[in-house]
């Protein structure tokens, strides 16, 4: 299973196709994608047979007993992500949604742990909890008689105790690679340098689980089918993936503390609302500044003029038109403090997305204007 942190949106925000929502637990959105019907189908399908052996007579009954089956595991799965979701919430940091998928769940979590400890705690929540699901099967199991419902019991324990088992391998994106993560930024004091340490460890990982098919059969001299090599491609691509974007994720993030909105502002020039265009070109010219923020009649900031509309807008007009009438409403969200940097600008940015934001001083006073221009140039030459 794993985890993902990103900036912070509204309830409402829009998910990705093939993606529905299926209620709520303890206050925290549950997704189900597409594909997992296409895996519990799969499940229902494979089991059918040992199913129909079990308990002889039930036709097509066994494929309805695979797919509750494949429910029940599932929901194994929901436990194991709501864990993660409780102990983010008790470190404080809002948690988005749970979404299960064909290989297991994700819980998205806006932020990141502020500590090795705390990042250690969300992280080995998920599969100790697995782990208990599994062992309270298994002691069910030990009392169950046999038949379909021994079967069934014993299956769960199985594969929850093998959830929490795999996800403790030290690589991301599993649990056992942020325990990784947090292990190294312990040691060394460096979060980045731990995510990368342990997007390697999923590469590795990754490069044995598409060994694995050969392996078995050159070492346990088992035989090796298609399916087996499918699901090892499949399982390796995901683990790949996930490995790769957080070692690229990390490099990125290493360039943000150099983003500072104060020192990439543009200075600006405060003109009132219904100064004419012309005029309040005039002056931003005379002043040197980089943009012009319009203010009010009672002095508080209304609007940003949007270079683009002044541009395009005739010269012969401008001493016609008031320049509001090309300034951007201050939305909320487009106001920061000038001291913002680094991760908590980008979040900032990523949350309203806009061409221009003021930047105050803290007692309300414009300090300039900060341009996503000016943001993305920063960090391409950092």
């Amino acid at each position: 299973m794993e985890q993902s942190s990103g900036a912070p949106e509204s309830t409402a925000r829009r998910r990705p196709s093939g993606t529905l929502r299926v209620g709520q637990l303890a206050g925290v959105d549950v997704l189900v994608r597409s594909s997992w019907l296409l895996i519990a189908a799969l499940i229902a399908v494979l089991l059918a047979p040992e199913i129909e052996a079990r308990a002889p007579g039930l036709g097509a009954w066994a494929y309805v007993a695979g797919l509750a089956f494949a429910v029940l595991l599932y929901l194994s799965v929901l436990l194991h992500e709501m864990s993660h979701a409780l102990m983010a919430r008790h470190y404080g940091l809002p948690v988005r949604s749970i979404t299960l998928h064909f290989l297991g769940g994700v819980t998205e979590i806006d932020g990141e742990p502020e500590t090795p400890g705390r990042e250690f705690g969300i992280s080995v929540v998920g599969p100790l909890t697995s782990l208990g699901v599994g062992l309270a099967f298994l002691a069910l199991w030990l009392v169950t008689p046999e038949g379909l419902l021994g079967y069934a019991v014993g299956a769960l324990a199985y594969a929850n105790l093998a959830v929490g088992v795999l996800n403790l391998v030290p690589g991301l994106p599993l649990d056992g690679g942020r325990v990784l993560r947090a292990a190294v930024w312990k040691i060394n004091g460096d979060q980045h340098q731990g995510t990368v340490v342990a997007g390697w460890g999923g590469r590795v990982v990754a490069v044995l689980v598409i060994a694995w098919p050969v392996m078995q059969r050159l070492v346990f001299a088992r035989p090796v089918d298609l399916v087996d090599i499918v699901l090892a491609f499949v399982i390796a691509s995901f683990l790949w993936s996930g490995a790769s974007a957080a070692i690229v994720s990390a490099k990125v993030r290493r360039r943000l503390p150099a983003l500072h909105a104060r020192s990439l502002a543009r200075r600006a020039l405060t003109v009132p609302h219904d100064l004419p265009l012309a005029e309040a070109v005039r002056r931003a010219q005379d002043h040197e500044a980089g943009s012009i923020v319009v203010i009010s009649s009672d002095g508080r900031p209304q609007g940003i003029v949007n270079e683009t509309a002044l541009l395009a807008t005739p010269e012969d007009r401008r001493p016609w038109l008031p320049v509001s009438a090309v300034s951007r409403t201050m939305e909320e969200g487009l106001r920061f403090p000038a001291d913002l940097s680094g991760e908590s600008l980008i979040r900032a940015m990523q949350r309203t997305p806009a061409a221009e934001y003021l930047l105050l001083e803290t007692d309300g006073s414009v300090f300039g204007v900060l341009t996503t221009e000016d943001v993305d140039k920063a960090f391409a030459s950092s």
